[in-house]
């Protein structure tokens, strides 16, 4: 399957679009209102926040280590950056209540601890869809 097709019937998405094509980006210019990036890897800023509308706004949830959007970037359209942890219990409490009654589920990739080394093997070549779960229980037996 496709990660586009994915995309589209596994987690329900209404479009999708490879960052890495300029002409599918180009063609989503000033067309969002809100952006979450999950991202901790360094990435560029600046192809994302052409996607958003006058006065949008990219939040940050991942951790890179340096964020260099162009001033410009930020100034045409009065566009903003800002940052999240995952909140505290309250506001987890109420995400997860919120994805509950959307059936909204994680997509993970549950491993044995014996196989970390080929997962860390695999986080290196940009090989995993979503996340790695460790099962320490059933690890250990």
């Amino acid at each position: 399957m496709s990660k586009k097709e994915e995309a589209s019937n596994k987690l329900g998405a209404d479009k999708f679009v490879v960052s890495s094509d300029q002409q599918q980006m180009t063609a989503l210019a000033s067309s969002l209102d809100f952006i979450i990036d999950t991202a901790s890897g360094d990435h560029p800023f600046d192809p994302y926040m052409s996607l958003l509308k006058t006065s949008g706004t990219l939040v940050l949830v991942g951790a890179p280590s340096e964020i260099k959007p162009s001033p410009l970037s930020l100034l045409r359209g009065m566009k903003s950056i800002s940052g999240s942890a995952t909140g505290g219990t309250k506001e987890r409490e109420e995400m997860l209540d919120l994805c509950a009654a959307r059936k909204i589920y994680p997509e993970i990739e549950i491993i044995s601890i014996q196989y970390i080394n080929e997962a860390l093997e695999r986080l290196i070549k940009s090989n995993v869809k979503y996340r790695f779960v460790i099962d320490i229980e059933n690890s250990l037996r």
